[in-house]
């Protein structure tokens, strides 16, 4: 493993990343490994590529913690350029589609050929193989081919979308973080690299495991809306009110949904059982309207230090200001831009937000210096053509 040049804390310091620019599942996983501490350097497309948000490159926090460098992976030289700069990688990771990164000369036999000991990491929505393998898509759909947008809205509603949750981050990104990381550990031991093929097909139905194993049971049903984690209990639900905000309740245990009760005013000795699926209609009405009698943050007030599970659901704006969140520094503030602090957390080695995102290819020389490039190659790979 090599010794990054960048002074980094975390537990993953002087791990080395290239990661290939996308947007995404790649540079969220990026992200989560330079917060952890890895020397990530991100190889950016030259100017004029659109493929990401249109605002300013310091928004655009899943580049945070990281260098960014341009090289234009047409060129020759440029390809030649990551090969060199692989040789001294434990990790490389992309998001192209399958037989892209083959066609650029960058592919794994040629990337491990420069570097047995390379973990290769490749994020696809489809996977490197099947029917639907180089299709194109989104977030969207491969949560939608594994069950999990059938499974969220309200009863007799259409399917949610889960922002880009499930797929992107969850199922996606998060997977190729740990299969990088436990192929890095691997390695240690066989002193050989091996290629990780994180798909979020994959990832997104491996999120769904314990709903796959409900359904088996007979314990869940396809009918949106009507199981215990969808919005169907009464007992696992938001509730509007009285100043038009929302109350999240999760009493799954039967000590905590007595509590609620007791709180909203009911006895819960006169309340249908709490699994009696027949009930939960009415149940959540009664619920409703009780909780419309009162504000949010009332609601909050009458509940704190109770022995129940209710918390008020927060707005993006909301959320940094809660004092639970303040007191454990969830949020903090880099260069005016207030962002979720890394997770989780280490008690010897903590991670720790890096630079701000950086605009494309700002340290194209530095990265280049660092990682053994002479002053007159950096030079001639510009007059090449082959970065920016």
């Amino acid at each position: 493993m090599n010794n990054s040049t960048s002074a980094r804390s975390g537990p993953l310091a002087g791990i080395r990343v290239i990661e290939l620019g996308g947007v995404g599942p790649t540079p969220f996983c990026g992200m989560l490994l330079a917060d952890l501490g890895a020397d990530v350097v991100r190889i950016e497309r030259p100017p004029g590529y659109d493929g990401g948000a249109p605002i300013e490159a310091r928004f655009n926090l899943l580049h945070r913690s990281r260098r960014a460098a341009t090289l234009d992976l047409k060129n020759p030289d440029a390809v030649a350029t990551v090969l060199r700069l692989a040789e001294q990688a434990d990790v490389l990771i992309e998001g192209f589609r399958p037989g892209v990164a083959e066609r650029l000369g960058l592919g794994p036999d040629e990337c491990r050929a420069a570097n047995p000991r390379l973990v290769y990491g490749r994020m696809t929505g489809w996977g490197q193989d099947g029917p639907l393998a180089k299709a194109p898509g989104h977030d969207l759909n491969y949560v939608s081919l594994t069950g999990v947008v059938h499974s969220i809205g309200d009863r007799g509603g259409p399917p949610g979308i889960p922002l880009n949750l499930v797929g992107d981050f969850g199922g996606g990104a998060l997977y190729l973080a740990l299969g990088v990381v436990s192929a890095v550990l691997e390695a240690r031991e066989s002193g050989e690299g091996q290629v990780v093929d994180a798909a979020m097909v994959d990832g997104s139905a491996s999120l769904m495991t314990a709903m796959y194993g409900f359904r088996a049971a007979g314990y869940w049903s396809d009918e949106r809306g009507t199981n215990r984690l969808d919005s169907g209990a009464p007992w696992y639900h938001v509730y509007e009110t009285r100043d038009g905000g929302w109350i999240g309740i999760g009493a799954n245990e039967a000590r905590f949904w007595r509590n609620t009760l007791r709180l909203l005013g009911f006895d819960a000795e006169q309340m249908p059982d709490q699994h009696d699926q027949r009930h939960w209609p009415e149940v959540t009405e009664r619920l409703a309207a009780v909780f419309r009698t009162r504000d949010r943050d009332e609601w909050c007030a009458l509940a704190d230090g109770e022995d129940l599970c209710l918390a008020p659901v927060l707005s993006m704006g909301e959320a940094p200001e809660h004092p639970h969140l303040k007191a454990r520094g969830t949020f903090v503030e880099v260069d005016g831009v207030v962002q979720p602090a890394p997770a989780p957390r280490f008690s010897r080695t903590p991670g720790a937000v890096g630079d701000a995102p950086a605009e494309p290819g700002r340290h194209t020389d530095d990265v280049l210096g660092d990682w053994g490039f002479s002053t007159a190659e950096v030079a001639a790979l510009r007059e090449a053509g082959a970065t920016a």
